[in-house]
């Protein structure tokens, strides 16, 4: 059993990928990514959804692109795949509400368009994959908090929260989750930043700025993912900061993962890429068979497939990440990680 299927089998994420019919006959489906600021599209993503897509429909060419964070760049390959036949679009976009337009170009030539992880809230796309964005935020800083009031932080201390990228409708998602659950709290936000293009040196810059202002009064951090979470953990050991705050993350990427081990980062989450693919492929091929998909959720008036994930903490991280697969220990525990794993029970 491999991992993606141990994982649907596990979580009860199941999409019956295995059972898609094999499309009839040959087309060109593209898959377009946002940036390269986060290493999971090439690493996790694009080889999910090709693995996937050439169990469903051998016959199928793949278009892969990423935009680099670059709004005129992705219009320009959602434009190129156009013209080079593509039938069906895979779009994860820069910017969520440029992404409309892309939408209603593909739309007027009979091409589909399969918004993926981020949504594409001003145009309806035909179908929307995705983990469940909201949550996530909500997850994360609830994890926070209750770790807080666990370690006796009084009620009325501060955190910072960062969010991700102005232009991601998905990170907006995320704030709303966060805000949920901070608001409920009895911690108040000492301040907040939107991190463009989710850059860590931005919010790691940020976030440096405000522990001179705060110091002491920053009793955690809310990073709305792991790039966030890590520059603001750069900025904490800049600034020679003992103990650190705990600090949240989004992600589960391999640096973060280590940094939990080092306990330097609290919680990340654990959303394997590639169930997300898949089922964006299992999409792909039902629409190109000119099936309907089914869509157990809506949002923004889109058919929608959200997955809901784990969050990781030191506590779970061998059941989450070593026990499933997610994550062989021969990639995490390496140099200084060793030791922390030998103490959490991922390696003897």
């Amino acid at each position: 059993m491999n991992t993606l299927t141990y994982l649907l089998a596990t979580t009860g994420l199941a999409v019956s990928l295995g059972g898609a019919a094999m499309a009839q006959e040959a087309a060109t489906v593209a898959f377009l990514m946002p940036d390269q600021a986060s290493t999971r599209y090439e690493q996790h993503d694009y080889p999910g959804f090709k693995a996937e897509m050439e169990k469903l429909c051998p016959s199928c060419t793949v278009i892969y692109q990423n935009a680099n964070a670059d709004v005129a760049l992705q219009q320009q390959q959602f434009n190129s795949v156009i013209a080079q036949g593509a039938k069906i679009i895979v779009l994860d976009p820069v910017d969520s509400a440029a992404a409309a337009a892309l939408v209603e170009i593909a739309q007027s030539q009979d091409v589909k368009v399969i918004a993926y992880d981020r949504p594409i809230p001003d145009k309806p796309a035909d179908y929307y994959v995705s983990f469940d964005n909201e949550g996530i935020g909500r997850a994360i800083a609830q994890s926070l908090v209750d770790h807080l009031k666990a370690t006796g932080v009084p009620d009325g201390a501060g955190v910072l929260q960062i969010n991700g990228s102005p232009t991601d409708a998905a990170a907006g998602l995320i704030r709303d989750g966060i805000d949920s659950a901070l608001d409920a709290s009895p911690y108040k936000t000492l301040a907040e930043f939107d991190t463009p293009d989710w850059a860590p040196p931005k919010a790691q810059e940020w976030a440096a700025g405000q522990i001179t202002r705060f110091g002491d009064q920053i009793k955690g951090i809310v990073a709305a993912n792991d790039g966030t979470g890590g520059g603001a953990i750069a900025a904490l050991k800049a600034a020679g900061v003992k103990p650190l705050p705990p600090v949240t993350g989004n992600d589960a990427t391999i640096a973060a993962l280590q940094l939990i081990i080092s306990g330097d980062q609290y919680n990340t989450i654990s959303k394997p890429s590639e169930i997300v693919a898949a089922a964006a492929a299992n999409v792909a091929v039902k629409l190109l068979k000119g099936e309907t998909p089914e869509a157990p959720n809506k949002l923004y008036d889109t058919p929608s497939q959200l997955f809901v994930p784990a969050v990781v903490t030191a506590e779970n991280i061998k059941a989450e990440i070593f026990d499933k697969g997610i994550n062989k220990p021969e990639e995490i525990c390496t140099g200084e990680y060793v030791e922390g794993c030998r103490k959490l029970g991922i390696i003897n």
